[in-house]
């Protein structure tokens, strides 16, 4: 057990939830380690079909832990290297997780928190939730964040809150594309709950595939090679077993096996 988060699963559903809300769980670099061995764990379990990563108490993550934050200011170049790789670890080790990945994100979130939730595949965030792109105050740059909140926010987004560091509120996270979802902190678990529902309704196969799919599209040239790429993502899908099981069953207006278990 870990007083930083906890692991637990329900049927199918795999939940990471950050468990120090008198620091706003904020990351230390024992946290880091916690959460990428905690998504390598759940990733792996092959009865897992989604994650869910949530928080306690009134932050879902206020980025660096102001102790790890006093030592990072004491270390050489090379030790900053180090340090930031192991953060850039963890985000590429959600980003990657076999699983589809949801964020709970029940309260702000700040600077490397932002990472966490632009990591994950969906973002659902109460109404009250605050985001702010922090750095540039404190005269960083969230450098290592920065290819998953681009991604998530857009290029456009991320010109004015990298630069300005403003305080934006959960309805202009929505607005551009940061989350997914916006609602009542009373409707949070149900509206999560929907999300999961039909990941796991869906061809645990085909999920994967579409996850990488995206990946692998995302911002790519459309040419020869990414089309040739996209026909053989198709052909492969269409002729494995879940593929075939999936066609079938709609086919023949049944149910199909991975929800028959």
């Amino acid at each position: 057990m870990s007083q930083n988060l906890s692991i637990t699963q329900s049927g199918p559903v795999a939940r990471i939830t950050l468990t120090q809300p008198e620091v706003r769980n904020a990351f230390s670099d024992e946290v880091i380690a916690e959460i990428t061995a905690a998504f390598l764990d759940v990733g792996a379990r092959p009865d897992v079909r989604a994650v869910v990563l949530a928080a306690e108490g009134p932050a879902f993550c206020a980025g660096a832990n102001l102790n790890w934050m006093r030592r990072m200011a004491d270390y050489t170049r090379a030790e900053n290297i180090a340090d930031a790789g192991k953060l850039a670890e963890m985000l590429r080790v959600i980003y990657a997780c076999p699983k589809p990945t949801v964020a709970r994100v029940q309260g702000d979130v700040y600077a490397g928190g932002m990472g966490l939730v632009a990591a994950c595949d969906m973002a659902v965030a109460v109404d009250t939730a605050g985001f702010c792109l922090s750095e540039v105050k404190l005269g960083l740059i969230p450098a290592t964040i920065s290819p998953y909140v681009i991604r998530a926010m857009g290029a456009r987004a991320a010109h004015r809150y990298f630069l300005t560091a403003e305080r934006f509120d959960a309805a202009e996270a929505l607005r551009i594309g940061f989350v997914h979802e916006v609602v009542a902190a009373d409707q949070l678990d149900a509206k999560v709950d929907d999300i999961v529902k039909a990941l796991v309704s869906a061809s645990p196969n085909a999920v994967r595939a579409c996850k990488q799919l995206v990946q692998d599209v995302a911002q790519q040239q459309i040419d020869a090679q990414l089309i040739a790429a996209t026909v053989e993502g198709i052909a492969d899908i269409r002729a494995s077993e879940e593929g075939r099981e999936g066609v079938q069953s709609f086919l023949q207006k049944r149910k199909p096996a991975w929800l028959q278990a």
